[in-house]
């Protein structure tokens, strides 16, 4: 058998983290037994669901890498065979028209109430003639479930699990319109699609057994089923906003890199012994779904950041180049040149694209620059003097290099009675505008000679 997952999102808002996590998985077990990965949008709700939130879901699984390997199928257009197999059920006698009135439901569920029982259909119209049905009612079509024995379901991730048959109630396939229901169209269009294994979160392992039960009644091959346990807050709450479940674009505007958020979202879960950092080739070559576990998982955002640290850290600087300039506006070739030139030494501070952006433009900046508050309170009268001093020593180098800047720094300082750091500090807030950034000998060889003698002469020249 060859393997078959999908993904299949409603479009009704953005791609949370919990929904790309799942996506990753698929993928990734598509991958390792060399079989097939899908999406699907479930867009049968009209009223929710928007061609923003398509477009969004898109874009996430696009940053991720995690499209389909075919065009994605639109639940939304396949309405009428949903509708042909409920009818084909009900030929088969394998569903019925039930023609309940909402008060007779009501008056179900108030009975479940009263005796603190859950709601369920009675079967009042599983085997009565539809002769008898009521003026001005539009039928709907439900299931003829099991009514006795169980179902038991061997799960790749919750292990073997039974449920007793009368439990499932005869549920709707078609309502009173002629609509289908959420619970058909994802077996047909599983059924159809040729999936062969569904991987989803557990709040949907109930559904299930009631989908497996659809399944052998339309003599229909049952998928293999996992269910992976949802994502917890840090304090083990239900994962919200304040902890981080936010859509998939809000973490790539926060400077997370994709390579970074799937290594995270792969371990949100999923392990292998204590191996954190797992690259794109080892998560195919290791991922099963016996190693998912049963428990949920908790979201750290500090996690995430140190591990986006370190993927910053490996990642090519010609890359990570264009992104900083995503970000900045006005640059020039030659400012675009130094960032990439010092790149090396910028991304090793950095642990989101904002943070490595931020601390990119003091290289493609115009003179004079703009000093942050603690920069300016560098540059006293002294200081400045010092400074006056150090230009004419660095004007004078034969050459230019890390090195002999560094040479004449230390001199310039030995000469003046100063510590190193109390003329090297205000050369950084003179050539950077911050009192942070890459060692100040790497910034001057990156700005290179005339670039650096301009920032300190505009300072120097001021301050006369």
């Amino acid at each position: 058998m060859s393997v078959v997952t999908r993904f299949a999102p409603s479009p009704t808002g953005f791609l949370h983290i919990g929904g790309a996590r799942t996506a990753l998985y698929n993928w990734l077990y598509a991958r390792h037994t060399g079989g097939k990965y899908l999406v699907r949008i479930e867009d049968t709700d009209r009223a929710r669901s928007t061609p923003e939130a398509v477009q969004a879901i898109f874009d996430g699984l696009s940053w991720l890498g995690l499209l389909g390997d075919e065009e994605p199928v639109y639940q939304s257009t396949r309405l009428e065979r949903h509708a042909e197999v409920a009818r084909e059920l009900v030929e088969k006698g394998q569903a019925y028209y039930c023609y309940c009135t909402p008060d007779e439901l009501t008056a179900m569920r108030e009975e479940a109430k009263a005796a603190g029982k859950p709601m369920r259909y009675n079967g009042m119209w599983r085997d009565r003639n539809p002769s008898e049905a009521p003026a001005g009612v539009d039928p709907v079509v439900r299931l003829k479930a099991p009514l006795t024995g169980e179902t038991t379901l061997v799960d790749h991730v919750q292990g073997e699990i039974t449920v007793q048959n009368e439990q499932l109630d005869d549920f709707v396939l078609l309502r009173g319109d002629g609509t289908p229901t959420y619970m058909l169209s994802v077996v047909v269009d599983d059924h159809d699609m040729g999936i062969t294994h569904v991987l989803r979160g557990d709040d949907h392992l109930n559904n299930a057994f009631r989908q497996a039960a659809l399944y052998r009644a339309m003599d229909w091959e049952v998928p293999e089923f996992g269910h992976i346990p949802l994502i917890h807050g840090p304090d083990g709450g239900k994962l919200s906003k304040r902890h981080g479940a936010l859509g998939v674009d809000a973490y790539r505007e926060m400077g997370y890199l994709p390579e970074a958020m799937n290594n995270y979202l792969l371990r949100l879960g999923w392990g292998h012994g204590d191996d954190e950092i797992i690259s794109s080739a080892q998560a195919i070559d290791w991922f099963t779904l016996e190693a998912v576990g049963r428990s949920p998982s908790r979201f750290d955002l500090a996690k995430l950041e140190n591990l986006n640290g370190h993927y910053i850290r490996e990642a090519d600087d010609a890359r990570l180049t264009e992104l900083v300039l995503e970000g900045l506006s006005g640059v020039d070739e030659i400012g675009r040149a130094r960032i990439l030139k010092g790149m090396n030494g910028l991304k090793q501070r950095a642990k989101t694209m904002v943070e490595l952006t931020e601390n990119s433009a003091f290289y493609a900046a115009a003179v004079p620059l703009t000093f942050t508050e603690k920069a300016q309170g560098l540059l006293t009268e002294d200081a400045v003097a010092h400074l006056t001093t150090l230009t004419a020593r660095l004007e004078a180098l034969p050459d230019w290099t890390e090195e002999s800047v560094e040479g004449a720094v230390r001199e310039v300082a030995e000469e003046s009675g100063l510590k190193l750091g109390k003329l090297a500090q205000p050369l950084r807030a003179a050539l950077t505008g911050s009192t942070v950034s890459p060692g100040i000998f790497e910034v001057a060889a990156v700005l290179e000679r005339a670039e650096t003698l301009a920032r300190l002469k505009a300072i120097c020249g001021t301050a006369q």
